[in-house]
């Protein structure tokens, strides 16, 4: 009986507390509701539909986050600068690659032509059935290339057969006009002098393996080339009389 007395009082000690929050939280939360309702209660009272809004927060706060970016950059800039990443202007990049072009090829500055350039041909008639080349050895010394190479791929290249004189210019048998000369002078350079890479005539030709390569002394690049195919010649002549 003792030990049901204490039990009933030790529940009925802990209801009663229960009891007292349960109505000291209702209690403050009516406190905090009758305070909101007096807060909208004075904004409403002040509220004015005429004024307009200020915006010095958003000001506040968009000079803040210009402020950052500002930073922000300027701390990436900075380590770019310290890491050899630095942004450049266009202009700038320009400059320099002038410059380094300038310095890798001095005959830039002084406007000259890097490419390889051919005068005219120079061409007269012998008789009635030649025809002379009278620069051919100017064209051999311009592409540093040797004379009987060009004289047989322009041969090859006319369909005819030719050879040279004692001024040593270049008689082929048929007629032909200077664009004919000029045509194949430039199809000899683009395939054994002018390299393919830089574009440059700053080549020479060398034989390996019974096969021919074009080698740059400027960009160090090769590539191997076509040997020169002759076309079919006829031989016409005057014909043996019968016996």
């Amino acid at each position: 009986m003792a030990a049901l007395r204490e039990f009933c009082s030790r529940s009925n000690m802990e209801d009663n507390h229960n009891l007292r929050e349960l109505c000291f939280r209702s209690n403050m939360g009516e406190n905090n509701l009758n305070d909101k309702k007096d807060k909208v209660a004075q904004a409403a009272a002040t509220f004015d539909p005429t004024k307009k809004k200020k915006k010095k927060k958003a000001i506040a706060i968009e000079e803040s986050s210009t402020s950052t970016d500002d930073s922000s950059m300027n701390s990436s800039t900075l380590e770019k600068t310290k890491t050899g990443e630095a942004d450049y202007e266009y202009e700038e990049l320009l400059d320099r690659l002038l410059m380094k072009l300038r310095d890798n090829n001095p005959k830039l500055a002084d406007g000259e032509k890097c490419g390889l350039v051919l005068s005219p041909p120079q061409v007269l008639r012998e008789g009635s059935k030649k025809t002379v080349l009278v620069n051919f050895m100017e064209y051999c010394r311009t592409m540093v290339r040797q004379p009987d190479h060009v004289m047989s791929f322009m041969l090859a290249e006319l369909g005819t057969s030719g050879s040279l004189d004692g001024q040593l210019r270049l008689v082929v048998k048929g007629r032909f006009s200077p664009k004919n000369f000029g045509a194949i002078l430039r199809k000899y350079a683009n395939q054994y002098v002018i390299c393919f890479a830089c574009k440059r005539p700053d080549t020479r030709l060398s034989k390996e393996n019974r096969l021919n390569y074009l080698r740059c002394e400027r960009c160090c690049a090769s590539r191997s080339v076509a040997p020169i195919e002759a076309g079919f010649l006829a031989k016409v002549g005057k014909r043996n009389s019968a016996a």
